[in-house]
């Protein structure tokens, strides 16, 4: 892969003697005309490295010294070329399922389809009905896009998150849609590695390096059988031994381990506790927010398989900014170029029902009613339970959803006021006990860049003991937390780096929490009822509770839409000829 990439700020300048990259895309070991070396690094003259402590083998994160007069440039952000994702087998499949909406016969009569909640399940459905040539009319109860992956902007003009968002390589619906709306240049590719935190050596990080030379699953096993830090030969043996029946097994094993944790799999394997303590804790927590003996099995072998079988799978990006703004609004604007529309403040207050139980409008909470040819729910499961109507509640399809339930979050932001040193260019898994994943933001995205002080976003997990205390006690927390990950530059009492400000996100019900035997309960998007359909993570799809996986239903639910045109375009007709009755 040529060492190419995107500097994460652009517009810096040389200032005394310390150095600042200009152009936003450089080549490395090219001399510019200033005498300052182009690399595809931003950097901060006259600072120690911001991954001092990972200690760094890759010749690209060596710092150099420039020129007798300057400062060594010391490493802040990498971005990465886009990996070549489009000739996977699970990216053309992705590509032909987004294939089939443009090149469907146009309808004679498009279909209204009301869907209510424009999160990514909401917002995916509405695009590819929008594709296939009808006319999705999306509400949202809020006044911001994007559902699990929404955003604000505080009085000053700084934006904060619902969520930690990563996008992975084995998201290929997600790249998809990216591509289709013209957006890839919003990725923010990084190094391919995943960095742990060692709790037994505060301030210090374990790393797993995917080299790119070799192909999948060979850079993963090498990744793991590199790192010795974590993990001793006999655990790696242990562990490999494991895997083996899920490796031959296929999709059948990974789906019949749904009845299992975790921590019981691990054992049942004959896998060491301490595999499961220096690893698997922080996986749970990242991909589900809950630890390993409440997760089931199959959640961890759809990620691993995703992550060995795919050369790209686990390599990570960052959104270059706000959600809402920079993935949300290409979406809705691509809906309304085709005839769609979306709508902000429209809550739904009630499933209005036909005498024969199907829908018949959904009722507003300013008291109006909207019609329409089919009716989608894309809110999250606990949403869609607080309005089933009563005439459903005992069909079976929504009675497995109490079974469903979705699990509290917190997502922290620190700004401080200097620039941390101890952090990457990266996701980094904090193995804290309170705490999941965390990012200096203020390094890996662009819209959020700052060079002088950080801004740390945190995802505080498990949250179900926390989600009802207050915003002071949950930053008090994390500070301790914070402590022994930066014990050189943060102290709990913030008698070293100190808080400028902060914003606390609860979702008191997020993903829906992916314990042993949830998959059974997960329904397909085309319910029992005729005209009405579901979409969001927790509907039945391959990629679980997951940004990829919300992208995946609203497609799945559009194909279900689209393959019921007929059905649909009848009851409509029906439904008219008995209002002209009337």
């Amino acid at each position: 892969m040529p060492q190419i990439g995107l500097v994460s700020a652009v517009n810096l300048r040389v200032q005394g003697n310390s150095a600042y990259l200009w152009s936003s895309r450089s080549s490395l070991g090219t001399d510019s005309q200033d005498g300052c070396s182009q690399r595809n690094s931003l950097c901060f003259g006259g600072s120690d490295s911001m991954s001092h402590r990972l200690k760094i083998r890759n010749p690209h994160s060596i710092t150099r010294r420039l020129a007798k007069d300057f400062r060594p440039l010391k490493v802040v952000c990498i971005d990465y070329p886009r990996p070549e994702l489009d000739n996977t087998v699970n990216y053309l499949e992705a590509a032909f399922l987004s294939s089939s909406f443009r090149s469907s016969p146009r309808p004679t009569k498009p279909l209204e389809i009301v869907i209510a909640g424009a999160g990514l399940g909401g917002l995916s459905t509405a695009k590819y009905l929008a594709d296939a040539g009808h006319k999705p009319i999306l509400l949202e109860a809020r006044d911001v896009l994007g559902g699990k992956v929404a955003a604000w902007k505080d009085d000053d003009g700084d934006w904060y998150e619902t969520g930690l968002h990563i996008f992975f390589g084995a998201y290929p619906n997600m790249q998809n849609l990216f591509g289709e709306l013209g957006i890839n240049d919003r990725l923010q590719w990084k190094e391919h590695s995943m960095i742990f935190a060692m709790p037994n050596k505060p301030g210090e990080f374990s790393r797993f390096d995917f080299p790119e030379a070799l192909p999948a699953p060979l850079n993963g096993i090498l990744a793991i059988l590199k790192n010795n830090e974590m993990l001793t030969w006999p655990e790696k043996v242990k562990f490999a031994i494991g895997l083996l029946p899920a490796m031959l097994g296929g999709q059948s094993y990974v789906e019949a381990q749904d009845g299992i944790s975790v921590k019981d799999w691990m054992r049942k394997q004959g896998v060491p506790d301490r595999v499961t303590d220096e690893v698997f804790i922080a996986m749970s927590k990242a991909l589900n927010f809950i630890n390993p003996d409440e997760l089931s099995m199959q959640c961890i072998l759809i990620a691993l398989n995703r992550f060995l079988q795919e050369k790209h799978g686990s390599k990570m990006a960052f959104l270059d900014g706000n959600p809402p703004e920079r993935l949300c609004m290409p979406i809705v604007e691509h809906i309304e170029s085709k005839g769609g529309q979306v709508r902000l403040n429209s809550r739904i207050t009630k499933i209005e029902l036909n005498e024969d139980g199907s829908v018949k409008c959904f009722i507003l909470n300013d008291g109006s009613t909207i019609e329409g040819d089919a009716f989608v729910f894309a809110t999250p499961v606990d949403i869609f339970k607080l309005l089933l109507p009563e005439d459903w509640k005992e069909i079976p399809y929504f009675q497995k959803l109490e079974k469903l339930v979705g699990v509290p979050v917190i997502n922290v932001h620190i700004w401080f006021d200097r620039k941390l040193k101890n952090t990457s260019d990266n996701l980094l898994f904090s193995r804290s006990p309170l705490l999941s994943v965390y990012a200096d933001m203020s390094v890996t995205c662009k819209e959020y860049y700052d060079p002088n002080k950080s801004m740390l976003e945190l995802v505080f997990a498990p949250a179900e003991e926390w989600v009802s205390r207050s915003d002071s006690e949950i930053i008090d927390a994390t500070m301790k937390e914070l402590a022994k990950l930066f014990p050189d530059e943060i102290s709990a009492d913030q008698s070293k780096a100190k808080i400028l400000k902060y914003h606390v996100v609860k979702t008191p019900r997020s993903v829906y929490k992916t314990v042993p035997g949830c998959e059974p309960c997960r329904p397909l998007q085309r319910s029992p009822v005729e005209g009405f359909y579901l979409a969001g993570d927790y509907t039945k799809q391959k990629y679980l509770a997951s940004m990829e996986g919300a992208v995946l239903s609203g497609k799945l639910c559009a194909q279900a839409i689209v393959q019921d045109y007929e059905l649909l375009v009848g009851r409509s007709q029906r439904k008219l000829a008995e209002t002209s009755v009337v």
